[in-house]
């Protein structure tokens, strides 16, 4: 029997609250809310919830502040609620590890259908990653599909976020071929992309500059093709 996904809403207004708790449980989901960032760490702290849905812009603590303190320690899927609808706000709040952005006012159907692909994109049973679980090598890493891991052959993790992961399964299955933005911001989000989301290319950035941190200096992963895309070079092998 499959397990019920729990899911924690972070929000202040308590009409959102009670509107998300009374929507994603009727859709079948187990939720729990907090009004503030405060109130949520004892549920975070346990591991509880399978994704959060955080809003932006609250009193004791903003979304922001709090989703840096959550990627410190653990990868939960996290979506962003906010008024603030600018693209720089979507791309700051994907620098800080959100692994989608939603404006307000939403359609809760929307909400319901991002909830999905990051729960697909993040769950490794779910069959949404190309080319099988088989484990993958390149320039001394070691990827996981199946438990959607990177590690160094020494055994230190390589933490990602669901949309670096999802950027990296791309890559790995497309080694040096140019990708361009819409190919990758399609595969990282499907029928929730917006075609003038440039969050893409922070991703790439943020994905870069995690895999540098565990390689020679000398090692390019990822260049970007002027015009055309982004190019992953190295050679991947199987096993």
């Amino acid at each position: 029997m499959e397990e019920t996904v729990k899911i924690l809403v972070v929000e202040d207004d308590p009409e959102i609250r009670d509107l998300l708790d009374e929507f994603l449980t009727t859709e079948g989901y187990l939720v729990h809310t907090a009004d503030s960032p405060p109130s949520a760490d004892r549920l975070v702290e346990r591991k509880w919830p399978d994704l959060i849905i955080l809003d932006l812009m609250m009193p004791r603590e903003d979304g922001l502040s709090f989703c840096r303190r959550i990627r410190a320690k653990s990868q939960v899927p996290i979506i962003m609620l906010t008024a603030k609808t600018e693209e720089i706000d979507r791309i700051v709040g994907l620098e800080f590890g959100a692994d989608d952005y939603l404006g307000k006012p939403f359609n809760p159907r929307e909400l319901l259908a991002r909830i999905k692909a990051v729960l697909r994109r993040t769950n490794p049973h779910s069959g949404h990653a190309e080319g099988g679980s088989g484990i993958k090598r390149f320039a001394g890493l070691v990827v996981d599909p199946e438990a959607r891991s990177i590690t160094t052959e020494e055994g230190t993790v390589v933490p990602l976020t669901t949309t670096e992961f999802d950027l990296l399964a791309c890559f790995l299955e497309r080694p040096r071929r140019v990708l361009s933005r819409d190919q990758l911001l399609d595969y990282t989000r499907g029928s929730t992309a917006e075609t003038y989301d440039r969050t893409i290319d922070v991703a790439i950035s943020r994905l870069r500059t995690k895999l540098a941190a565990c390689l020679p200096p000398d090692v390019q992963v990822i260049t970007t093709v002027r015009n055309a895309g982004y190019l992953f070079n190295p050679t991947v092998t199987n096993g």
